[in-house]
């Protein structure tokens, strides 16, 4: 049965702050991106390292959780089977973790780091070449789904193995709310999680949309502009919209099951019939890179050269995952009742990371390789036009470019719906009253959240001429969220220690 009381001060709050902050960047876009410019420039210089330490940390501590005795315990029953088969669940987190902006970055990426490589690398250069195609790899591996797990493991602990009948962020911090969990510290945490959600899911749409609109403007004989890119906004949310009514079971894992076969289809389709031997050897050296250069990549700030490319990539992508963090985490509690935690912090770290992985070694080292050998300016075209632009330039290239695009597009436009329907069952879970394992919240509520999700994007659609007002919108929104992950690990700990010993206890 769906629950539908809605905790309306919650509801009410995050509405009027999104409707709050899109106003300015549609009335001022000029004075908004000049403000925003300002203020990720200071964020990012007096809170950057923060970030970095957090990723080593993020990554540090699931490995000792997953190799503890902790490990073992299931999160449900003792007994408890998983509720989704293991395909069906990976795919989820995956469609759910990654969007459509994993489609638009795998292609793009390796150009800024060819152009401005990071080490003091010459552009250009085959140093640079090699960090090009490594350092995706680098940014949307075992860090990114190791921020995602975190808070999973969290949520999933209490709210399954205590039978909590609320599915909130706060529920990671319950070991301090001692079942005060509607009080205005778990208020205050889940307000933070709102609007970390609603300006991290506005990011990754306003990535993807020109994308999108770039492809389907090639699909129709169109011009690829802003009606078009409001247009494709639309259709996402009312294909969201649409899953999101049919349920989980009926909409998004039906979605992400035929997402995954269309995704990893087009990626074979390209390895077969792109220069295969040149995307093994440039993807297996990539792999071998960033494992010798792992520590270093994790610890570099670039206090002698000050090129600032640690603050406009590593922190703008590690204050990215923090702010989608706390939602990935709702939604993989969600899909994970059944699942050992060992089997959860596992099967993200690895099968997260290998599926990004692909996207990066085939898609990216394919635009790379059209670079290299001439065929296509993509770097120029970026330049000059756009990311969105050099991306169908790269696929007019393969055999079948129709049907290619057409793929493309589809696979694009359902990344995003997955994505949003999924932020939009977590936003409705976080502004209802109770809601127990096995129940969703009310329809109708997750279907304002489905639409209330997209204005953002549009807003930030008139900033669009610069990567920088997205940064710095999911850097203000993550930085709560960094001090709310030490109080949840600390939380965790202690929730399992105290149990443990608890059930260790012989009995008389």
């Amino acid at each position: 049965m769906e629950q539908s009381r809605i905790d309306w001060p919650s509801f009410v709050l995050c509405a009027l702050i999104l409707i709050g902050a899109s106003i300015p960047l549609f009335a001022y876009p000029d004075a908004s991106e000049a403000a925003l410019e300002k203020l990720y420039g200071f964020i990012s210089s007096e809170f950057g390292v923060l970030y970095l330490l957090a990723s080593v940390a993020a990554i540090a501590f699931l490995l000792w959780l997953g190799f503890s005795r902790y490990g073992a315990i299931r999160l449900g029953d003792p007994d408890e089977s998983p509720e989704f088969r293991e395909i069906s669940w990976i795919g989820m987190l995956f469609c759910a973790g990654v969007g459509a902006g994993l489609l638009y970055w795998c292609a793009t990426e390796w150009a800024f780091y060819y152009d401005a490589p990071p080490f003091g690398a010459e552009p250009r250069s085959v140093e640079a070449q090699e960090w090009a195609s490594t350092y995706g790899l680098f940014h949307w591996g075992f860090t990114a789904w190791a921020f995602y797990c975190l808070p999973a493991i969290a949520i999933a602990y209490p709210y399954y193995n205590k039978k909590l009948d609320i599915l909130r962020f706060s529920v990671s911090c319950h070991w301090f709310l001692k079942g005060n969990d509607h009080g205005p510290l778990a208020r205050t945490i889940d307000f933070l999680f709102m609007i970390a959600l609603l300006g991290g899911a506005a990011s990754s749409l306003g990535f993807s949309t020109p994308m999108i609109a770039a492809c389907l403007g090639w699909l129709f004989g169109i011009e690829a502009n802003d009606t078009l890119e409001i247009t494709v906004v639309f259709l996402c949310m009312v294909l969201f919209a649409l899953s999101v009514w049919l349920g989980l079971k009926k909409g998004i894992k039906r979605l992400s099951d035929i997402n995954v076969l269309l995704a990893f289809g087009l990626l074979l389709f390209i390895l077969v019939v792109g220069p295969t031997a040149f995307l093994l050897k440039t993807s297996l050296n990539s792999v071998g890179l960033m494992a010798d250069n792992f520590l270093r990549m994790n610890f570099w700030t670039d206090p002698f050269t000050d090129s600032g490319f640690v603050e406009s990539w590593t922190i703008f992508y590690w204050a990215w995952w923090i702010a989608f963090a706390p939602y990935i985490g709702l939604f993989v509690t969600r899909i994970s009742r059944g699942r050992t935690i060992r089997q959860v912090i596992f099967g993200m770290l690895v099968w997260g990371s290998l599926g990004s992985w692909l996207f990066y070694m085939i898609m990216g080292n394919y635009a790379l390789s059209l670079e290299l050998a001439g065929q296509v300016d993509f770097t120029g075209i970026m330049s000059r036009v756009g990311g969105s632009a050099a991306i169908v330039a790269m696929l007019e290239q393969l055999p079948l470019t129709g049907v290619v695009i057409g793929v493309f597009s589809v696979i694009s436009i359902v990344f995003a719906a997955t994505t949003y329907d999924s932020a939009s069952y977590t936003l409705a879970s976080s502004a209802t009253l109770h809601l127990k394992a096995g129940d969703d919240p009310a329809r109708w509520h997750r279907v304002f959240w489905a639409f209330a999700l997209g204005l953002m994007p549009v807003a930030l659609m008139l900033l669009q001429g610069n990567l920088r007002p997205i940064q710095v919108i999911l850097l203000i929104v993550s930085l709560p969220i960094l001090f709310v992950g030490v109080a949840m690990s600390v939380a965790l700990v202690k929730s399992l220690r105290a149990d443990y010993q608890a059930n260790s206890k012989p009995t008389m």
